[in-house]
């Protein structure tokens, strides 16, 4: 069974700042969004598309971060490829 990685704590830092960016970015477009801001008729909310895309983008960062694992035939791929392992 490969081997899982710990992740560094750079990569949790930015990874927390990934959500911080994210979060501020999101409520910031959904509130700005609102072109009759609520005295008007409803008008679709084209920003969540765009939170969606980014909410699929930060859950994959944090995929990355705490489900990587070990892969044992990357040096022999290296090896392979004529690079050095570092």
């Amino acid at each position: 069974m490969p081997t899982k990685i710990k992740p560094t704590s750079k990569q949790i830092s930015m990874l927390v700042i990934h959500f911080i960016v994210f979060a501020i970015g999101s409520a910031a477009m959904l509130y700005l969004y609102d072109p009759n801001h609520g005295k008007g008729p409803w008008a679709y909310p084209w920003p969540a598309w765009t939170v969606a895309a980014w909410a699929l983008c930060f859950l994959g960062h944090f995929c990355i971060v705490f489900t990587s694992t070990e892969d044992k035939g990357y040096a022999d791929y290296r090896q392979m490829q004529g690079k050095e392992n570092n």
